[in-house]
């Protein structure tokens, strides 16, 4: 049984701080709204703080899962932040998708510190977190990595370190950017079916079953159809993800003329009204092009 401390419950904290709490370890949790930290405690046992600082004192573990660089400053170096309290030799892993200049800087600060930093985002969305079967992508010194890995699996099926801080944010834009032209040839695709008079939960089947196949075909292709988009991840956070791709693919010089382009329509399913939608609701934007 390990101590740690857990720092934010939202759709991707919660699920994933009971998951280690059912692996048997000792949680103590933080999240800004005092009143979901409460009702992690009563569903789940364990113990909440009211700071980040208290959270983390005496944790050889902290876990965190916020939603952006800001909010991940206040939560770490910020007033009550969770460094100020920071055993030494302690490892602090980072669930936020975030980028990887934030990485770096938290890593070395935590370096100067006596403690360690993991960048360690995920995949999998709210599915994946309640499921305990997230992929965890992650950066950071590879005997710090080795002590968390076996903490980590509480939540995940699958764990790798990719390279010093930083590396797992990249690996998780890399994640963002092939995502996002799937779901827009998904979108495409049903969308030509549909207008072509095709039975598109037929097409959907068969043509899974062979090299057009993915995980968002088979997970999305039917939600899709049906036009429910209530799965998760929500636009406003991928619009946020790609975002953070766009700046990192300025900053090394990589050219990700698809990704732009989707954001760009993402950002018109925004102005639709469905910033709260999942994902796979680019297909609205087409069809409403369609005049449908």
């Amino acid at each position: 049984m390990a101590r740690c401390a857990f720092i934010g419950l939202g759709v991707m904290g919660y699920p994933m701080a009971g998951h280690l709490r059912a692996a048997g370890h000792d949680v103590t949790v933080y999240n800004r709204t005092a009143t979901k930290a409460q009702a992690w405690v009563q569903q789940h046992g364990g113990q909440s703080a009211p700071t980040p600082a208290q959270a983390a004192q005496d944790a050889e573990f902290v876990f965190c899962c916020v939603g952006n660089d800001a909010d991940l400053r206040s939560v770490t170096t910020g007033p009550q932040g969770a460094f100020g309290t920071m055993s030494p030799d302690a490892v602090f892993v980072d669930h936020t998708t975030a980028s990887a200049d934030v990485a770096r800087e938290l890593a070395a600060a935590a370096g100067e510190a006596g403690f360690h930093f993991i960048d360690a985002p995920v995949s999998g969305g709210q599915a994946g977190a309640e499921n305990g079967v997230l992929t965890v992508m992650c950066g950071g010194e590879e005997a710090a990595y080795q002590r968390a890995e076996p903490i980590i699996a509480a939540f995940a099926k699958s764990c790798r370190l990719m390279g010093d801080a930083g590396a797992g944010q990249i690996t998780k834009m890399v994640n963002q950017i092939c995502i996002a032209g799937l779901v827009q040839a998904l979108s495409e695709g049903i969308n030509f079916a549909q207008k072509a008079g095709l039975n598109g939960h037929a097409v959907v089947d068969v043509i899974s079953k062979g090299a057009a196949g993915s995980w968002q075909m088979e997970n999305r292709g039917g939600t899709m159809l049906d036009g429910t988009f209530d799965f998760g991840f929500a636009v406003d956070w991928m619009r946020k993800d790609l975002g953070i791709v766009l700046d990192e693919a300025r900053n090394i010089g990589a050219s990700v003329p698809v990704t732009a382009t989707v954001d760009q329509f993402y950002q018109d399913v925004q102005n639709m009204g469905g910033g709260r939608w999942d994902t796979s609701s680019l297909i609205t934007r087409l069809r409403r092009m369609d005049g449908e």
